[in-house]
């Protein structure tokens, strides 16, 4: 087993499978058969001799052999990828348009954005933020790529990392006492908002709708100033707030699915730009508050 090689081919087949969990999706994503998908993971669980995938009628489950593989699987590609980039980095060249979240697109994605520029100068990247639900239907037409958010095993698209929604507030504010809680919640169409809301009712938590903003950061200057409580992901928690939980009255929020979603007929730029987030923040997706 020494001598194996392991096809670059084969490992992209495998996370992809691994991160659609569907063979069909699969299939779709890469332009293939679903044949020849299921072919390619065969060929695959055949050279390393033991199986990667629990198939059922319902569902696609990595094995502990796949789950084993999948962390080598990203390195390999991604190292694969850097090392086509660093020769091609002066030849590539194109536009791409990026649709992404607020938050993301304050804390999480400019450093990644200066990393890619690093490697390729000739392709320029405009990013967009805002509330992604509605961008995921213009992509395509004005976005190549969009960062979305879902609810925890819905949605398509690449597969970035899971966020906790939690509730946050002000060290000094006190929730519990009389009155509706003033909530500070982003526009009709924001998860986030549905959710706060939802649970709050369900809960029998009388609150308010005291605030409503598309800017993330507006919404978190608004909580810092003890005006009212909000949500945000854990992963991105602003400094200064504290997160509030059952102990404090509040509900508990669901978890969220962070996804990338390609516009049909992606440009190699979009492709390589693609590539580098989601090796990116798959990497990062141990650090607390990504789980």
């Amino acid at each position: 087993m020494n001598n194996l090689m392991l096809d670059p081919d084969l490992l992209k087949t495998f996370v992809t499978v691994a991160g659609q969990r569907s063979f069909t999706r699969t299939a779709a994503q890469l332009n293939r058969t679903q044949s020849a998908v299921s072919m390619q993971v065969k060929r695959l669980e055949a050279l390393l001799g033991t199986a990667l995938f629990a198939r059922t009628t319902s569902q696609v489950a990595l094995t502990p052999s796949g789950e084993a593989l999948l962390g080598y699987a990203h390195r390999i590609l991604a190292l694969n990828d850097e090392a086509l980039g660093r020769i091609r980095q002066h030849q590539d060249e194109g536009q791409v348009r990026l649709g992404i979240m607020d938050d993301y697109g304050t804390s999480v994605v400019p450093a990644l954005l200066a990393s890619f520029g690093q490697r390729y100068p000739r392709i320029h990247v405009s990013m967009e933020t805002g509330l992604t639900s509605k961008m995921t239907e213009r992509l395509g037409e004005d976005f190549d790529l969009v960062i979305a958010m879902h609810p925890k095993g819905q949605g398509d698209g690449d597969f970035l990392r899971h966020e906790q929604a939690v509730w946050a507030a002000s060290p000094d504010l006190v929730v519990d006492g009389p009155g509706p809680l003033p909530v500070a919640l982003y526009p009709s169409g924001c998860l986030f908002r549905e959710w706060a809301m939802a649970t709050l009712d369900k809960a029998h938590r009388p609150w308010r709708l005291a605030f409503i903003s598309h800017s993330s950061a507006a919404v978190e200057a608004v909580v810092a100033q003890g005006l009212a409580v909000s949500v945000f992901k854990a992963g991105t928690f602003p400094k200064g707030l504290r997160v509030l939980s059952k102990e404090d009255g509040m509900p508990r929020l669901p978890k969220a699915d962070i996804r990338l979603h390609r516009a049909p007929a992606l440009t190699e730029a979009g492709t390589l730009l693609a590539a580098h987030l989601v090796a990116a923040i798959r990497g990062d997706a141990g650090s607390p508050g990504a789980r």
